[in-house]
């Protein structure tokens, strides 16, 4: 994946029949902690440097913390410098969708899970090589996990 692929994709229109995990509003409140429900469920993005996950380097995936699905691999993690765990890639090609975000008065590239729709956070083309991509993530949104 790179940049200008990204782009197409972001770019791309979903089908809503696409997400796999599909559980009513009601239904995330109540198995979501509510800040997790916040930035998960409704777009939001937590406080830089408010996670411990940011300086957290060792060996494990991580998966969504709404569905369980593996996003990505902690030895494509990197420090960014930015307050959010940041990434090179997603463990796989199909485990994110990327969405046109034209918010804030700016362009930028929305990262979700594919499998529930969960928003997780943006990924920006200043990254290190080999991709040049920074997916940079809310730890909320994640849950590390060393045996899968």
């Amino acid at each position: 994946m790179n940049w200008e692929t990204v782009i197409l994709e972001a770019n791309k229109k979903r089908d809503s029949n696409d997400i796999k995990v599909v559980k009513s509003e009601t239904e995330w409140k109540q198995i979501l902690a509510p800040e997790v429900y916040q930035v998960t469920r409704k777009k939001g993005t937590e406080r830089p440097f408010s996670s411990l996950m940011c300086s957290s380097f060792e060996p494990g995936k991580y998966e969504c913390v709404c569905c369980g699905t593996i996003l990505f691999d902690a030895e494509v993690k990197f420090d960014s410098g930015t307050g959010w765990p940041s990434f090179t890639k997603p463990v796989d090609d199909s485990a994110i969708v990327y969405i046109q975000d034209n918010s804030f008065g700016h362009q930028r590239v929305e990262v979700c899970c594919s499998a529930c729709d969960s928003h997780l956070g943006h990924v920006f083309p200043d990254g290190p090589k080999p991709t040049r991509l920074r997916y940079c993530i809310n730890a909320l949104s994640l849950k590390k996990v060393t045996d899968k």
